[in-house]
């Protein structure tokens, strides 16, 4: 009778150490996962790993980088949606990512906003728009003046329904009340192509893909997407300059599985923040054409309500929809 006692008290021991409060003291034990929701070699994939180096000194663990693309970003948000919410299954995730996933939700099978919590937005970068050179318009005044006496003439293209860049430019239609028609690709590259071929007119790329083509004359700058000029540009206006009240950061952020204790959340924000105030890692951000953050969990989550929102927004005044919707 002595040994299932001892059992049956070592049992109930065990579930009362479960319940224990996590303390951030105790993680991590063991390496951190990072899902990365696009290829490897992307710009996403180049700022994952830059925060990840640091993370990993902080946390006094490996911080393990893994590539899954696929579906917009859902196969890996779903992966780690239905993950342990330990805190060590988490995802970097892209604005863009997260409106496929806000506009998918049902079809997808998770929800970008319960399903995920909050740990640090990482970094946040313009996007710049850009035109053929053999549109006639010199800058933003002049392209809205453009498409306002010529009524779906132009067209933008895209890097697929539903994703970030796709609802950036529609908020541009909508402000600048001009319409345009939307041609999407599967991702940017393809788009790029076009564009440069003269086949669409304009479209929404990250700043640094898009350097060389503008200093070269290939593609002609009208204005960033962020409210201030980026560094990298400087003589390129902002779109709000010439369209009041448009704002689009492109952004990415780590967040983990819904019930993740607070500690760890807090724990891995601060290793988050750690990359972020490190002078090498922001000259590193700096130089991928981003700015380093390095947020709160509280911080992030009021950012992503924000967010959403503005998708939200732009998805209910549009009617946008994903692919085989």
């Amino acid at each position: 009778m002595i040994k299932p006692l001892i059992h049956l008290a070592a049992a109930f021991a065990l579930a009362a150490t479960a319940t224990l409060p996590v303390r951030a003291a105790d993680f991590p034990t063991r390496p951190v996962r990072l899902l990365v929701p696009f290829s490897p070699g992307g710009g996403i994939d180049q700022l994952a790993r830059i925060a990840a180096v640091k993370m990993a000194e902080d946390l006094k663990q490996q911080v393990v980088v893994e590539n899954m693309a696929g579906a917009g970003g859902a196969i890996a948000a779903k992966t780690v949606a239905n993950a342990a919410p330990d805190g060590y299954t988490l995802i970097f995730n892209s604005s863009s990512a997260v409106a496929t996933g806000l506009l998918g939700k049902e079809r997808l099978g998770f929800d970008p906003v319960k399903d995920f919590a909050p740990v640090s937005l990482v970094a946040q970068f313009p996007l710049v728009m850009v035109v053929n050179s053999k549109v006639p318009a010199r800058n933003m005044k002049e392209f809205v003046e453009l498409l306002k006496k010529n009524p779906d003439k132009y067209n933008y293209g895209s890097s697929g329904n539903g994703t970030a860049i796709h609802l950036a430019s529609e908020l541009f239609k909508t402000l600048a009340g001009v319409n345009m028609q939307h041609v999407p690709y599967k991702g940017t590259a393809a788009a790029m192509q076009d564009l440069l071929g003269g086949r669409i007119h304009m479209m929404l790329d990250g700043v640094p893909p898009q350097i060389g083509n503008i200093h070269e004359g290939r593609v002609r700058a009208l204005g960033v997407t962020t409210t201030e000029r980026s560094a990298m540009l400087p003589d390129v206006p902002t779109v709000a300059e010439a369209v009041p009240g448009y704002a689009f950061p492109f952004w990415v952020a780590i967040y983990a599985p819904a019930g993740t204790p607070k500690p760890v959340l807090d724990r891995l924000a601060a290793a988050v923040s750690a990359a972020a105030k490190d002078p090498q890692s922001r000259q590193r951000f700096k130089d991928a054409g981003s700015e380093a953050v390095g947020s709160t969990p509280a911080e992030l989550a009021a950012f992503w309500k924000q967010q959403i929102d503005l998708y939200s927004g732009i998805v209910s005044k549009t009617g946008i929809k994903l692919d085989g919707e």
